[in-house]
This record gives C-alpha cells, sequence and structure tokens, in this order.
C-alpha cells in the first residue's frame, strides 16, 4: 500500500504545482490547535493523505482483497474576508475550484494491476481554529493483497 501513498503525492504535486505541502496525515492540522506541540509545521495550501479504513476478506493461501477508504485532506489558510460585499467574495470560489481539481486529478486513478481505480464515495468541508479551511474527499477502491501469500509452503492450518 505504501507505493499507492507514493503515487498519489506524486500525480498531486504534478498536477497541483500552487500545492506547497503534500504528506502523509499524521495530525498535521489537529497540532496546529495546540500551542506546544513540537510536530513539524505545516505550509498552506496543503494536501494530507491517510487515515485508511480497510475491510479485508481472505482469497486463498495467504491472499486478501480488501475495499479500502482512503482519506484525502486540502487545508488551505483563509485570511481573506469573504462576506458579500466585501470584494474578495471570488476567494471562496478560488478554494472550491482547487478542491474540485484535486477531486479530478485523482478520480478514477490506478496505481498498478493490484487495485481497481480511485472512486470518490464521500467529501465534507469544515474549519479548524487559525482561519483554517478543509476539504475532505474519501476514495474507495479494490486492492489485492498478496504480500503474506504462502508461496511453494505447505499449508500451516492442519484439517
Amino acid at each position: 500500500m505504501e507505493e499507492i501513498y507514493q503515487a498519489i503525492m506524486e500525480i498531486i504535486q504534478s498536477e497541483l504545482p500552487e500545492i506547497v505541502y503534500i504528506d502523509e496525515d499524521f495530525g498535521q492540522l489537529e497540532s496546529l490547535e495546540r500551542e506546544d506541540d513540537d510536530n513539524y509545521p505545516v505550509l498552506f495550501p496543503c494536501v494530507l493523505i491517510g487515515n485508511a479504513n480497510a475491510d479485508w476478506e481472505e482469497v486463498g493461501m495467504g491472499a486478501q482483497a480488501g475495499n479500502i477508504q482512503l482519506a484525502v485532506r486540502l487545508g488551505i489558510d483563509c485570511y481573506h474576508d469573504t462576506h458579500a460585499g466585501s470584494g474578495t467574495v471570488g476567494q471562496v470560489a478560488k478554494r472550491l475550484e482547487l478542491n474540485n481539481r484535486l477531486y479530478r486529478s485523482l478520480q478514477c486513478k490506478r496505481f498498478g494491476q493490484d487495485m481497481d481505480g480511485l472512486e470518490r464515495v464521500k467529501s465534507r468541508d469544515y474549519t479548524l481554529p487559525g482561519n483554517i479551511k478543509v476539504y475532505e474527499t474519501i476514495f474507495s477502491f479494490n486492492y489485492h493483497d498478496e504480500s503474506a501469500l504462502w508461496r511453494n509452503l505447505p499449508h500451516p492450518r492442519k484439517g
């Protein structure tokens, strides 16, 4: 699965050059809320990939098939006053378009023969303290994992 994270990062870096920080999601945005946290700083706009959730099924000899959901979060620092009549209401449209471009860059992408294409199944947006807007998209895909395949070994279970 590690190759999937890396491939997603490479696509985003290539297709959305304005994204200045792309990383695995290990709570960087939430750590911004805690002043005493020593985590690595996040630059904006950023994309964080992670929070995978998988349902696995044995398909034989140690191989498994999984349905995986993976979150891709776009974080943007919002310093413009975008209320109606402010003259900068277009900043809202810019944020939404960036999120839409991120979605389109990943939708239906495959990263090898062991997986189906990414399919958006859920999205939401929310805010964090410090004027941070987060657009979260959940992608789903099926994955065939043979990393524990019993190659040339007798079956370990006894009848």
